[in-house]
């Protein structure tokens, strides 16, 4: 059953009624990618942190830099598709020996994720990871943009 259209619309000709209908319809599409867009952040881990991340791009390349210092590469975890890069991990406190009491602790330790949404087509196959100096490098090699190439079109005539 179709929810009731305002006075407005119940008095649109056929062409107006059949485009506030497809309006309506994308809004609805709109509203459920935004719930579902919700539902994937969820609510965070108590005791989560989020590192830094700085995000460039070249003519050939799109550059992930993540700042993860005292992380190593065992306790990192990237999980790359064709539309984000999944970085997470947990960062564990190193607790030194004899009896030590803490002033201030301002460093962030426990788990860790973060999503950098990708809005270039990338090669999946060829990206690289490197973790130097406590800096997380990903390169994602760009794939060629094929929309609005120009290509030729060799006609052949028939005889």
């Amino acid at each position: 059953m179709k929810p009731a259209m305002s006075k407005a619309a119940s008095h649109a000709t056929g062409l107006e009624r059949i485009e506030l209908e497809r309006l309506r319809d994308r809004v609805g599409q709109l509203f459920s990618a935004l719930q579902a867009a919700a539902e994937d952040v969820g609510v965070p881990v108590p005791g989560a942190w989020l590192p830094p991340v700085d995000l460039c791009e070249s003519t050939d390349v799109v550059t992930v830099r993540v700042e993860l210092p005292g992380v190593s590469a065992e306790q990192v975890e990237l999980v790359l598709t064709g539309t984000q890069l999944r970085i997470s991990g947990r960062k564990v406190r190193s607790l030194p020996r004899g009896r030590i009491v803490h002033l201030c602790s301002e460093r962030s330790y426990g788990q860790f994720s973060r999503v950098v949404p990708l809005r270039w087509p990338v090669r999946v196959n060829e990206a690289t990871a490197e973790l130097r100096n406590g800096v997380l490098t990903v390169l994602l090699p760009k794939l060629k943009e094929r929309r609005g190439a120009e290509l030729k079109i060799p006609i052949t005539e028939d005889k």
